[in-house]
């Protein structure tokens, strides 16, 4: 019998079983930030330890910085100090302990600067095949490369600085299927509001999900990325995607990526770590793309979604007294109407950008539809590079000037509003359309701020008209009927 990538993977890095049942699992790259790595190299000086393979690890600073600076052009300029204190503390201790141990730092305000998840993916870094941890939550980004990838916590942070090793115990493989065409306005980040709606929040616990099927196998891999971004979302510990010819042919000339002579011994080796045609797993889940419309999160969990045209739910419509519980605690917080449709509903602010939704290809598809179109009256808009990478590229193309006359901020990169750990953040209660990946209570910086998730052209629909709606009327994406047709 076949075996998945998952298990491929998982069994090529495994070091050794504990004692306790969990495997201690080599980690081939380690990313490290400034908000859960400072500690953590903290703890290794008070063990009086040191970096094991300083040569794995990447460091990057991402979720302070702030937004509201030029970009300058100097490798390595960072503007000291943030005005931040905190932030200034975070970032410099981090710089700190990249230069006593040697590692890689990409630095705020280099060229190569900008969100963990967007910058690794873009220098080549990441590949199909390994095992990676980060710090932080949204690390399952990079399975879209067919790698499996953990998210950890400050302990474990240490670990793998230590040891450059994991213990984790072994996950059940769910395949996630879905086929068929996606109708126009519909987009990757509807696609993962849609499974975990469907699924829920709890589907994937003690699981990786295998994202695959017809309209998978379509994807961009900046698609797949988000799809795999937010499969912790739904749960699940892992999301990968199986490497393809797509895959390959994003990594060709990266600047990490195996040289010439290296390049076709690479791709044997990543085609041989997909999923075999009769692997098993321990569940497949299936769904219609063409049932899929553009997606709303109407509550405080990502699973809490509807479809644009649809209603917000009773709190008799949850299947347990927790579920009727959980609907009313969101009505409450969200200050909306069970019965009302979602569409309509004002926003205060519109974010675009994120590790989920702030690549060069979301900003593209944006401005395809944006030109000619102003921000409503009310609205703050924001628009957040990923990277420095991907907001050069948008300047050079002019997108940039496409999302400023319409009436956006055109912000450094960062992850700004997407968490609110530096000046981008919600006031009070403001409802922000948000092309971002949690709508946690108080999750983009104020205790009271709301969060509608919603894919990048979704945001920039909501900021035009000033509350949610239909992108595909907005811009008119709608097919036409042919009236000559028979």
């Amino acid at each position: 019998m076949g075996r998945s990538l998952f298990d491929k993977v998982w069994d090529r890095h495994t070091v050794g079983e504990l004692p306790d049942g969990r495997t201690q699992l080599f980690i081939g790259l380690h990313y490290v930030h400034e908000v859960t790595s400072p500690q953590a190299f903290a703890m290794l000086d008070d063990l009086g330890l040191g970096v094991r393979m300083p040569e794995r690890t990447v460091a990057t600073v991402d979720h302070v910085v702030p937004t509201d600076l030029p970009m300058r052009r100097r490798e390595g300029a960072r503007r000291l100090p943030f005005s931040d204190a905190v932030a200034e503390g975070m970032t410099a201790a981090l710089e700190s302990a990249a230069k006593r141990f040697g590692i890689r730092l990409l630095a705020a305000g280099s060229e190569t600067a900008g969100v963990v998840h967007v910058v690794g993916p873009e220098l080549g870094l990441t590949q199909p095949g390994m095992t990676l941890a980060c710090g932080d939550s949204h690390t399952s980004t990079h399975g879209a490369f067919g790698s499996i990838a953990f998210g950890i916590g400050t302990t474990q942070v240490r670990d793998v600085l230590a040891t450059q090793t994991l213990a984790a115990r072994r996950l059940a493989v769910r395949r996630i299927v879905v086929d068929g065409s996606l109708g126009p306005g519909v987009y990757a980040k509807d696609v993962i509001l849609h499974v975990i709606r469907s699924l829920g929040t709890s589907a994937g616990a003690g699981c990786a999900y295998e994202f695959a099927g017809s309209t998978v196998d379509t994807l961009s891999m900046e698609e797949r990325m988000t799809l795999c971004n937010m499969a912790i979302e739904g749960g699940a510990r892992v999301g990968y995607c199986n490497p393809d010819e797509t895959t390959f042919a994003f990594l060709r000339g990266r600047p990490h990526a195996p040289a010439r002579e290296a390049w076709d011994g690479a791709v044997d080796y990543w085609r041989s770590m997909a999923s075999d045609g009769d692997a098993s797993y321990d569940g497949v889940a299936r769904f219609d793309a063409a049932r899929i419309a553009p997606t709303v999160t109407w509550g405080i969990t990502p699973g809490q979604a509807i479809a644009v045209d649809e209603r917000i739910p009773y709190p008799d419509e949850g299947q347990t007294v927790a579920d009727r519980s959980v609907i009313r605690e969101a009505l409450e917080y969200m200050k909306l109407d069970p019965g009302a449709p979602i569409a309509g509903t004002p926003v205060q602010v519109a974010f675009i950008g994120s590790c989920t939704n702030g690549r060069l290809s979301d900003l593209r598809e944006v401005a395809r539809y944006l030109s000619g179109h102003r921000v409503a009256r009310g609205v703050r808009a924001l628009v957040v590079p990923g990277s420095m990478s991907v907001a050069r590229a948008a300047e050079a193309e002019g997108i940039d000037a496409v999302f400023r006359d319409a009436g956006f901020e055109w912000r450094s990169p960062g992850c700004s509003m997407c968490l609110g750990m530096n000046d981008d953040r919600l006031v009070g209660d403001q409802t922000c359309a948000s092309a971002s990946n949690r709508n946690f209570k108080g999750r983009q910086g104020s205790s009271t701020g709301r969060t509608l998730l919603m894919s990048p052209v979704m945001v920039a629909a909501a900021a035009i008209a000033g509350a949610v709606t239909d992108a595909r009327d907005v811009f008119d994406m709608r097919p036409r009927s042919n009236p000559d047709a028979s």
